[in-house]
């Protein structure tokens, strides 16, 4: 019994060296990043990861072996859900968002992007599930002159609120964010 009991100690303390192991490894691929905008009465905190370029076709056509295909439902980041947590009840990309926390999914297209709130967080980012998804709203894009190496969020102040800035390679999709 002690025997048994001392393998599956040693098994669970394995695995979790493991997991704690190639999480670390996974993060100096693309590293954790946060974006915040605390004004206005508006607070918004964005964590996620950043993936880099790395001479790779980033947004496009699935047959054209795009990183992140157009029409498909990305992590917006890399390695665990991207969390963005607001502290009062705002608009986001125009629809009313309460005050918590929730996973930022979209999914990009050639003009318009979709952006995601899902209740569910604390997921690996390749654990999309739909049937906990609150909100789903098309954004604007623009193409930047500058080829963004790193995904990063930044925001933008605006006279009626802040837009949040989604920014990789020369893409960049807009989504306002209001006081409620």
């Amino acid at each position: 019994m002690k025997k048994t009991l001392l393998i599956i100690l040693l098994v669970i303390t394995a695995g979790l060296a493991g997991f704690f192991i190639l999480k670390k490894y996974t993060k100096t691929f693309s590293p954790a990043s946060v974006a915040a905008y605390h004004q206005d009465g508006i607070d918004v905190e964005v964590n996620y990861s950043q993936p880099a370029k790395k001479g790779r076709y980033i947004f496009g056509r699935e047959e054209d072996k795009a990183l992140v295909p157009y029409g498909k439902v990305w992590r917006t980041g890399a390695n665990e859900a991207t969390i963005i947590k607001f502290d009062k009840d705002v608009k986001f990309a125009g629809q009313v968002v309460k005050a918590g926390m929730y996973s930022l999914w979209t999914i990009p297209g050639q003009s318009v992007w979709k952006v995601i709130l899902n209740s569910e967080t604390g997921q690996w980012g390749t654990e999309y599930h739909d049937g906990r998804d609150l909100l789903k709203a098309d954004v604007k894009i623009r193409v930047s002159r500058k080829v963004e190496e790193l995904f990063r969020i930044y925001f933008q102040e605006q006279p009626d609120g802040v837009n949040m800035i989604l920014s990789w390679d020369q893409t960049e999709a807009i989504i306002p964010i209001q006081l409620q």
